[in-house]
């Protein structure tokens, strides 16, 4: 369970949340009411990881909302949900990558004054992260785990640093007129992103011991350890930096506030340790979403959805390491294509493709919710089948919050794509991919008939 856990979370990229994620969101709501949203989001999480849990034993592989929302809803539902998920974790992957050259480029340069193109960096990024995909998941998953540890150390320390530096621990934050003030329904839906990663749990069913048990835990802890996190790190953040001054400052700079905090509550060398950090998160990040992808595409080959040559295992490795090789080439296609086209790799690769692959999980999620109701109707009253009467509830709250979030990111879409037109272009992509997803051919494979994961690295 441990490398489930660190894979998930690592995906959520905690470091990289607190130093460029808080500002946004105190920059786009205008409001210091962060704490509260990101409650709002770790209940709405909670309420939708119930139905998630109490479904893990009756999806037999690692196709996670595919194979979910197959399950619930049917072949033809679960095959375009296969396809947007696909498209989303590809966009989240390359949008992070990309990033990631640009963050590591600034490193390079600061300590040895040598300017790289990011694209260099991202290509060597993407090779790194390609052996660690090609080889066993317990690899990455100490990899990950390392860098997670340094992450969660990083953030606590600035958090005790505020506490013990004397600032004034102000309690407004947590006022409900402070949280619904200013632009709430953005704030929250940055928030959200914040958290993605997470659902990734059931994707590694194949590597735990006993998935029933696992993969359940491992969601439940995921969403509370990541939520109660954001949630004290955001209040002690915006303490830090002055309660009624934080606004102003998270929007002035951005991209440094948080850096300068730790800097001035720990020591000097801390703001230059937090970059460090950022520039290995995100790289924790990109290695998550990559083997999120060949998950998969993996369980895919098995269905028999793509080529089942993708379910193949490596004899040594025990890894499905022809999909990790597919997901290196899809991803470094994409890469270059958009580096060729001269796009810049934050004001528009990373704002663009995440923005798109946000919309497209929020919609996964929500049409996981209602598989699960779904599958719970189909077998009521079959013993051993149907949900409990709190399953079914907290089904349908966490699914009306999904809603309202997804709501709020396709109101903001262009916001998020970059304007009117873009957010059209994108729409009709990933309308497009769902439906041309649910004419994907299939052949009569089940899980069972194609070789599984043998990695234990979950107990």
């Amino acid at each position: 369970m441990p490398g489930i856990v660190f894979m998930v979370i690592a995906a959520a990229a905690p470091i990289t949340v607190v130093a460029a994620n808080f500002p946004l969101i105190l920059s786009v709501s205008g409001s210091i009411g962060a704490p509260l949203m990101v409650l709002v989001a770790t209940v709405v999480l909670l309420l939708f990881s119930v139905g998630y849990a109490w479904m893990t034993p009756r999806v037999p592989d690692a196709g996670a909302f595919y194979s979910y929302v197959h399950r619930g809803l049917g072949r033809r539902a679960g095959l375009g949900t296969a396809a947007i998920a696909l498209l989303c974790y590809v966009l989240l992957t390359v949008s992070m990558i990309c990033y990631l050259g640009v963050q590591a480029g600034n490193l390079i340069e600061l300590w040895t004054g040598l300017q790289l193109p990011w694209w260099l960096i991202s290509a060597v990024m993407l090779v790194i992260v390609g052996l660690l995909g090609y080889r066993s998941i317990d690899l990455s998953a100490k990899v990950l785990g390392v860098v997670l540890v340094l992450e969660v150390i990083a953030v606590i320390a600035i958090d005790l640093g505020v506490v013990f530096s004397g600032r004034e621990l102000t309690a407004v934050p947590f006022s409900p007129v402070e949280a619904l003030s200013g632009a709430p329904g953005l704030g929250l839906l940055f928030v959200f992103l914040g958290f993605f990663g997470f659902e990734a749990t059931a994707v590694f069913r194949n590597e735990a011991r006993d998935p029933e048990k696992t993969v359940p835990r491992a969601t439940y802890i995921a969403v509370v350890s990541v939520g109660v996190l954001y949630f004290v790190s955001s209040w002690l953040v915006i303490s830090g930096l002055g309660g009624g001054d934080a606004v102003a400052a998270a929007s002035a700079n951005p991209d440094s506030v948080v850096r300068g905090l730790a800097g001035e509550v720990i020591a000097p060398i801390a703001a230059d340790i937090v970059q460090v950090l950022v520039v290995t998160s995100m790289f924790a990040c990109v290695l998550a979403f990559h083997n999120i992808v060949t998950r998969y595409l993996f369980t895919l080959g098995q269905r028999g959805v793509l080529p089942q040559k993708l379910a193949e295992v490596h004899s040594k490795h025990r890894a499905p390491s022809r999909a990790s090789l597919w997901v290196s080439a899809i991803t470094s296609v994409v890469v270059v294509v958009s580096a060729l086209a001269q796009l810049d790799p934050v004001v528009q690769i990373y704002t663009w493709y995440s923005g798109a692959g946000a919309v497209g999980v929020l919609w996964m999620m929500a049409l996981t919710s209602l598989a699960v109701l779904a599958f719970g109707l189909k077998h009521r009253g079959v013993a051993g089948e149907a949900p409990s009467r709190w399953v079914t509830v907290a089904s349908i709250l966490g699914g009306l919050g999904l809603l309202g979030a997804l709501a709020l990111a396709i109101w903001n879409f262009p916001f998020l794509v970059g304007g009117p037109v873009a957010a059209v272009v994108w729409g009709v992509i990933l309308v497009g991919v769902f439906v041309g997803g649910l004419f994907l051919p299939t052949r009569n494979v089940t899980p069972s008939e194609a070789s599984p994961v043998h990695e234990e690295v979950a107990s």
